[in-house]
């Protein structure tokens, strides 16, 4: 008689590969699957009807800042609430760590948390400390230029130097070896802005050895987006290692409609380099407060704001109004804060979400008072209003975008599909009634939709309710590309 720890019956196997679904039942054991398909002979201590509900791979969120909220709130309920199993944190060219701050936290790390939370002078500390949290999800990590350049440079707007170049270098290869998945840069915030080409090439050089990526929030997402594309080809290239970009979009309405030709430019680029892409279920995008973005044809939601918080959740404009002053003035006066900018066509969206090549990210924002939606909603919006109801693609794709794509491109090892011999991250979902309800006026509500999320064999929550089991690890980097 075989025996298991969970077996999960009946259910509707979608397993990440992008191949059809298959009725089965799915044994899991310390912590893996070990067996697949009609399991009668087998005995468990927990047996599961899935009811015909889908079974899947957990999903895989490419693009995260829980760098701290996987240790602060290790609960993770915004993310485990979603189906999500693993996390990726270090996007946008911030990261927890290697940080060692000498003023105040540097925008947009501020994103990330207060100077108190950033102690981590070391990505081994950092990796130690979330082992230590043991989150409810899996947890993996790239290391932030912008962190590096506040490590060893005393001012942002300008180069690096050679020996600061070098000493970036040295501390992004020890990082390399204590696990991390590989460099992202943000090169549209002013604190990465003055960094050359040349600069992001040679930090990136050591990650072809490692077998690690480079990804980039890229230099521009309006008008200039192919010169910006060009750039991130060209560190790809020169460096020899893949390239992830992320939160593809078309930001501005005078880029709206570019889609397309946007694209086109990134298949032409597949061609010859290993590039791909990740991308939110929103038309509108969420960062700090920028002075560059603000103008009177775009709505902009106030998040938060350090000398105003009483502000959150209103719009730049009507505090304007109250003010009494311009736009510009009145986001000055906001400073530091936050912002939702609805700024781009669900038309461009929907196009880039319906690419074979791009891989789901939420983009989400944990420390925001009044937070984007997407932090809640993103996958449940991907398999509700995109798969089921508007049929951009057929589940078996929605969930490969999530899962099995994500983790190659990501090198996450024996994850990302329901395969014998993996690791069990899994979840249970309806595909009838799945739907993503947190919304912009009400952000914080957790999905419908999904019966049961299992990470590494144990269940962490069950009918939308959190069991308190946390099983998640640090996954260390493993080969990419």
């Amino acid at each position: 008689m075989n025996r298991c720890d969970t077996l999960i019956a009946n259910a509707q196997v979608v397993d990440g590969t992008g191949e059809p679904a298959r009725r089965a039942d799915v044994a899991v054991r310390d912590g893996r699957i070990v067996a697949i398909g009609s399991l009668r002979d087998w005995t468990s201590a927990e047996v599961v009807d899935a009811g015909d509900k889908v079974l899947s791979a957990g999903f895989i969120d490419v693009h995260t800042h829980d760098d701290i909220s996987v240790i602060r709130t290790p609960e993770m309920w915004p993310k485990l609430s979603q189906g999500v199993t693993t996390v990726i944190v270090g996007n946008c060219g911030i990261s927890a760590a290697p940080v060692r701050l000498r003023g105040e936290v540097p925008d947009p790390m501020n994103l990330l948390g207060r100077r108190e939370d950033f102690s981590y002078p070391t990505f081994a500390a950092y990796r130690d400390a979330v082992e230590r949290a043991s989150p409810a999800v899996n947890v993996a990590a790239l290391v932030g230029h912008t962190a590096l350049r506040s490590n060893h440079m005393n001012s942002f707007d300008r180069a690096a130097t050679s020996r600061e170049i070098e000493a970036m270098r040295a501390e992004l290869s020890e990082s390399l070896a204590a696990g991390a998945l590989g460099l992202s840069t943000g090169l549209a915030y002013a604190n990465a802005f003055s960094a050359p080409t040349e600069e992001v090439v040679a930090l990136a050089e050591p990650l072809h050895s490692a077998g690690a990526l480079y990804a980039t929030h890229m230099r521009t997402e309006h008008v200039a987006i192919r010169s910006a594309i060009d750039e991130a080809v060209r560190v790809g290239h020169e460096a020899r290692v893949p390239v992830a970009i992320s939160h593809l979009k078309c930001a501005g309405r005078e880029n709206w409609g570019r889609s397309a030709e946007v694209l086109a430019a990134l298949d032409d680029a597949r061609a010859s380099s290993a590039i791909g892409w990740d991308c939110y279920p929103y038309s509108a995008s969420s960062s700090t407060l920028d002075l560059g973005q603000v103008n009177e044809s775009i709505e902009i939601i106030i998040t938060w704001s350090d000398p105003h918080p009483e502000v959150a959740g209103s719009s730049l404009a009507a505090i304007a109004r109250e003010w009494n002053a311009t736009l510009i003035d009145t986001a000055r006066r906001l400073q530091p804060a936050g912002a939702i900018y609805h700024s781009m066509s669900e038309q461009d969206m929907t196009r880039i979400l319906r690419h074979p090549t791009t891989v789901i990210g939420s983009d989400g924002l944990p420390n925001d008072p009044r937070p984007h939606p997407r932090l809640w909603g993103a996958f449940p919006r991907v398999l509700g209003r995109y798969c089921r109801d508007e049929k951009l693609f057929p589940l078996t794709e929605a969930v490969h975008k999530m899962t099995g794509l994500s983790a190659r491109r990501f090198g996450l090892v024996e994850r990302g599909e329901i395969r014998e011999g993996f690791w069990a991250d899994l979840v249970l979902f309806d595909a009838a009634t799945i739907r993503d309800v947190a919304t912009y006026a009400d952000p914080m509500r957790a999905a419908e939709g999904i019966a049961a999320v299992w990470v590494n064999g144990v269940c962490a929550s069950r009918d939308q309710v959190p069991t308190g089991d946390r099983a998640g690890r640090f996954l260390p980097r493993r080969h990419v590309g």
